[in-house]
């Protein structure tokens, strides 16, 4: 059991190449970002389980009682702690890792407690978090093979949320910096340079998994045009993975000029699959008139784009180029990429600035 506060936090992910073309065996490049989630464990004793997810506006307490009710098939008892469970160190009895069925889910939402009118997003995000805490609980220290049963159960709170999803998201924000993933097998790309980006949120919501089966529609309906995309997405991945490997710590602006000119065949290829989006379409439009190069990032459909930052870029053009966007009704944040994977923090240094995260959302 959780003796004292404790800090842990993941990165958030991009996808620079292989969207969609991933789910078909593809290759995908993924990089960690320099934005992180974090997650504060606080113990207590008053027999119940709370869960504050402040960015989306979710605060629920359960009695522990009430979920050991629940059908054993979760885990053992000695998951049910009265404290909030850290959803990254665990591990299941057996060491187990598994998709939860449609009964369970079923039980999930009946304990959640949500009402009928909850966001699709919020309803989800409990239904996860439940999901997890019912089936494992926390060790102590990290070794590989934790990483890797992290890695595994991050998926299986992926495949809640995305019914379908490649793996790639959980996988990035597990081990950080950049990774080449194709049909499970993970591996990191050597010396990837530390691009700088934008991350421009559209806010324009959407379904991964209803994208996801547009685009497997898409492929069955007209095969010999979509398969030939999807290999061209692989293509463009696997240029950029070379081209990412050549560049070094002191890369020529010809390398950054290939990876605008990669950013946009994928971008026109994605949209071809059909994810595309009218918000999207604005931003590549703005930020192409400040002479930089957008794509979306992940199931598109709305959702997020990245903008490559060019070196020798200056600050008052990133600076215009982020207020248009913003303009737009977009959230634009300038980043950058390779950021490491799941930590654990000392709750006393970063307690103030999550704190400082938190008063100004």
């Amino acid at each position: 059991m959780l003796s004292e506060v404790l800090l842990v936090s993941a990165p958030g992910k991009v996808i620079l190449h292989g969207e969609h073309a991933v789910v078909h065996g593809k290759v995908a490049l993924a990089v960690a970002l320099n934005l992180r989630t974090f997650l504060r464990l606080q113990p207590h004793s008053s027999g119940k389980v709370d869960l504050s997810l402040p960015n989306i506006g979710i605060k629920r307490s359960w009695d522990v009682a009430r979920l050991q009710l629940l059908d054993t098939s979760f885990l053992a008892p000695e998951a049910l702690s009265p404290t909030c469970v850290c959803l990254f160190a665990c591990e299941t009895e057996q060491g187990d890792v598994t998709a939860p069925t449609p009964e369970q889910v079923e039980k999930l939402k009946e304990v959640a407690g949500l009402p009928d009118d909850c966001a699709v997003t919020k309803r989800l995000a409990v239904l996860t978090f439940l999901y997890l805490y019912l089936s494992i609980f926390r060790k102590q220290r990290w070794t590989k093979e934790d990483l890797e049963l992290i890695n595994k159960w991050a998926f299986q709170g992926e495949r809640v949320i995305h019914g379908n999803p490649s793996g790639v998201d959980n996988a990035v924000s597990t081990w950080g910096g950049a990774l080449r993933y194709q049909q499970g097998k993970i591996a990191s790309l050597k010396r990837p340079p530390a691009l700088q980006i934008l991350l421009t949120n559209t806010r324009v919501p959407r379904s991964t998994k209803a994208l996801v089966a547009g685009v497997r529609n898409r492929l069955l309906k007209f095969p010999e045009i979509v398969a030939p995309l999807l290999t061209s997405i692989d293509a463009i991945s696997l240029e950029c993975e070379r081209v990412l490997g050549e560049m070094g710590e002191a890369p020529a602006l010809e390398q950054y000029h290939v990876l605008e000119e990669l950013i946009d065949m994928n971008q026109h290829h994605l949209n071809a699959l059909g994810v595309g989006h009218a918000s999207l379409d604005q931003l590549c439009q703005v930020t192409r008139a400040h002479g930089l190069h957008s794509k979306l990032t992940g199931a598109g459909g709305g959702g997020c784009g990245i903008t490559l930052l060019k070196p020798g870029l200056e600050q008052p053009e990133v600076e215009a180029t982020k207020q248009a966007l913003t303009s737009c009704g977009f959230d634009c944040w300038e980043t950058s990429v390779g950021a490491p994977g799941v930590s654990v923090h000392s709750a006393t240094s970063l307690e103030s600035r999550v704190r400082q995260a938190l008063d100004g959302l």
